[in-house]
């Protein structure tokens, strides 16, 4: 009897000591767990990054630091955990594959917001398609294009080709074409155009708007119209001067050529 109260004392003591560590390590792991992600997420948000993604890589952070601190509290009790780490390296590896579109998605999406070739509220051009950055998701960006869709595009496709922003800048160049006859004075439409486009208020003064003979075509001598404005006014500068450089031009006595054929019908004799 004496000899099984001594063993239970020495299995009390030996054991009791590890789980108490072990218990120590668990809570105050885990309670530095909690304090490193929440810094980590309010870092992330004082450097303006979007709030998801604060929130997404605070909660990864907590998850990975607990599951070292269990790790170390099985440990400390004296249980065998390297048959853990293999079983975790595993199942990570295992779903790293399975999940590669995915993280090449998030990856991707931390570029994006790391780096910012764009922000919300900008116009660009990406991934095959356009519209306003409405939001940059952790795995996606949400554009809203010129016919009120939304476009739901993964951040793979965009970080892996060309991004085009178009409202980035603080101008824009318009560039529009105007085909004149071979038999009208060119000098008298290119002045035409360019008392247009200098007479709108949207056009800025800096870059000075071009307007210059670009091609000798088939049926029309083509007259490029360079105009700069602001971002904001491209298309409504765009869409006036297209109509008004047309009216203009008729007005002036400025033919504007289009391409015609003659058909020749002839009717076969018969033999």
């Amino acid at each position: 009897m004496e000899n099984t109260m001594n063993t239970l004392h020495e299995f009390l003591v030996t054991y009791g000591i590890r789980l108490i560590g072990a218990l120590l390590i668990f809570f105050i792991g885990k309670w530095a767990a909690c304090i490193i992600s929440k810094i980590i997420e309010k870092v992330m948000a004082k450097s303006k990054t979007d709030s998801m993604l604060c929130s997404f890589v605070r909660s990864l952070t907590y998850m990975a630091l607990l599951i070292f601190v269990i790790i170390a509290a099985l440990n400390k009790l004296g249980i065998e955990t390297t048959s853990f780490v293999a079983i975790i390296g595993a199942a990570g590896l295992a779903i790293g594959f399975a999940l590669q579109g995915s993280l090449s998605n998030f990856a991707a999406g931390v570029m994006l917001v790391v780096f910012k070739p764009f922000r919300v509220g900008e116009f660009i051009e990406a991934a095959g398609t356009m519209g306003t950055v409405e939001e940059i998701q952790i795995f996606n960006t949400i554009l809203r294009s010129p016919d009120n869709k939304r476009i739901i595009v993964p951040n793979a496709s965009i970080t892996g080709g060309l991004v085009t922003n178009c409202t980035g800048i603080e101008k824009r160049r318009i560039d529009m074409v105007f085909g004149v006859s071979y038999t009208d004075d060119l000098k008298k439409a290119k002045d035409i155009l360019l008392r247009l486009v200098s007479s709108d208020n949207r056009v800025l003064n800096d870059p000075v708007p071009l307007v210059a003979v670009s091609e000798l075509g088939e049926s029309s001598v083509n007259l490029v119209c360079r105009p700069w404005v602001k971002p904001a006014d491209y298309w409504d500068v765009y869409f006036d001067t297209l109509e008004k450089g047309k009216s203009e031009l008729e007005k002036a006595g400025i033919t504007i050529p289009f391409p015609q054929r003659d058909i020749h019908l002839h009717q076969a004799k018969n033999s």
